[in-house]
């Protein structure tokens, strides 16, 4: 179980600076150490040889800010061990330490059995020539992971208790594209924003993401500062206090993960300009009942008819003497449209005055053949139909109208407000764009940039689109 994986970790960022110019390793010794250096001249058999413990000597100059970019735990025996090293730092780049390596002196000084606060303030006040005396894991590199995500919660380090350090963190916003570097963590990947180059940084994997979720929702556990017992907790290290939230949690919380919508990251790629594998197909807009999205598909769809279209819904409401089949709505019996909701042919659906109503996925499909986007004003639900290779959707949210200089009589924009932010709290994730309606035609030009933006450069797509 994550959480219980979790108790046993502790870890501390070595943040101290050492200039790579003056990067020193020495070579391994013809003679080996016997237990961190006792001569084995004597040594013939090769029985005892095996037993022979090799140990390297590494050292540093101390000369720039730059980090040295690792991480240490230790482990229950007392023993320092290089739990991760991060992608782009000097360590990184040197190739001087692997993860696995047990270190056991800093400058001459032995590190077995210190505590986590000792190690730190070891590392913080060395000065000068630096020298770790290390045991090489000799671990294989794991091979290289290089993905692209689009995040879809937002993350701060330096609000997290689970992080081993939080300065060893970076920040992101819902919607941001990450570089995933190394996943070799099972609890945190290393990464970087996709704009950005040089070091990664760490980020909560989606198993820990999704414990941190389902504790937060399940009663009486928490992944933040208290514990499941109500009794202060620091969770930065996890004390035997969290073993009781991993009872209470395998005991009683196994559903929480069935009954939550969990979302962390989805895995994009970047398409090119002109691909002829994807383009966009379908405009969605998602808002509060009364925002606008109405007006702003008939202006859109009276503007450029030749571009956009909106599906035609089907009704069992009879038909009146004035009206056309398939002009306004394509008028169909209640066991017909009953037969094709059994099939699954329908986006969305409803009932109003006695008659059924809804939009049926072929009058989508017949819009893209003719070459035009489908432009949809649906419930954000009819999203887990749409987002697929099939639709493409480009999905902007139009947002409520801020409150300010805006009189609202009736109470019915502070309505809007709340349910906009519900709608934007509970499928943010799912948004390309947001756009807050404070002037319908300002609303609509922004739109129409946006789409021709979207036609005119690169696009980062979920990779099963593609």
């Amino acid at each position: 179980m994550l959480c219980y994986a979790l108790l046993h970790t502790h870890d501390v960022v070595a943040r101290e600076v050492y200039g790579e110019e003056a990067l020193r390793v020495t070579p391994p010794p013809l003679q080996p150490y016997l237990n961190g250096g006792d001569e084995v001249d004597n040594m013939t058999d090769n029985g005892e040889l095996q037993h022979v413990t090799r140990v390297r000597l590494v050292q540093f100059q101390k000369n720039t800010d730059e980090p040295m970019g690792i991480t240490l735990k230790m482990t229950e025996d007392g023993r320092c061990i290089v739990a991760r090293i991060m992608h782009g730092g000097m360590i990184h780049r040197q190739a001087t330490l692997h993860v696995g390596d047990e270190i056991r002196e800093i400058n001459g000084q032995p590190v077995q059995n210190q505590t986590v606060s000792q190690l730190q303030r070891l590392l913080r006040d060395a000065r000068g020539s630096i020298t770790f005396k290390i045991v090489p894991s000799y671990r294989s590199a794991p091979p290289p992971c290089e993905i692209f995500v689009r995040a879809q919660f937002d993350y701060d380090p330096l609000d997290d208790d689970l992080i081993p350090c939080a300065q060893a963190g970076i920040a992101f916003h819902v919607g941001d594209i990450l570089q995933i570097i190394s996943k070799d963590d099972h609890h945190w990947w290393q990464a970087r924003h996709d704009t950005a180059g040089g070091s990664a940084g760490l980020i909560p994997s989606p198993e820990l993401q999704e414990w941190r979720i389902a504790c937060d929702a399940a009663p009486g556990c928490s992944a933040h500062e208290d514990g499941c017992d109500g009794s202060a907790v620091n969770c930065s290290i996890f004390s035997r206090k969290k073993k009781q939230c991993r009872d209470k949690y395998l005991a009683k919380h196994n559903a929480v993960f069935d009954q939550l919508d969990l979302v962390t990251y989805e895995e994009v790629v970047k398409v090119p300009v002109g691909d002829p594998t994807f383009q966009r197909r379908t405009l969605v807009l998602l808002g509060a009942h009364g925002v606008g999205r109405r007006h702003i598909k008939n202006t859109l769809i009276a503007k450029y008819p030749d571009k956009y279209a909106y599906p035609i819904p089907h009704t069992t409401r009879p038909q009146r003497p004035d009206e056309e089949n398939g002009r306004s709505y394509y008028f169909i019996s209640h066991d017909e449209m009953m037969a094709d909701i059994s099939a699954n042919d329908y986006l969305e659906y409803g009932t109003h005055e006695d008659a059924m109503y809804g939009t049926k996925l072929d009058t989508i499909r017949r819009i893209h053949a003719d070459g035009k986007m489908a432009i949809l004003d649906v419930e954000p639900q009819a999203l887990k139909i749409l987002r697929t290779a099939e639709f493409s959707p480009y999905v902007v949210f139009i947002a409520a109208p801020s409150l300010q200089n805006i009189a609202d009589y009736d109470g019915s924009l502070e309505r809007l407000g709340k349910e906009s932010d519900m709608l934007r709290s509970a499928y943010g994730h799912f948004f390309d764009l947001t756009i807050v309606n404070n002037d319908i035609g300002e609303t609509i030009a922004k739109l129409e940039n946006a789409i021709d933006t979207v036609q005119s450069t690169p696009q980062w797509v979920p990779v099963s689109w593609l």
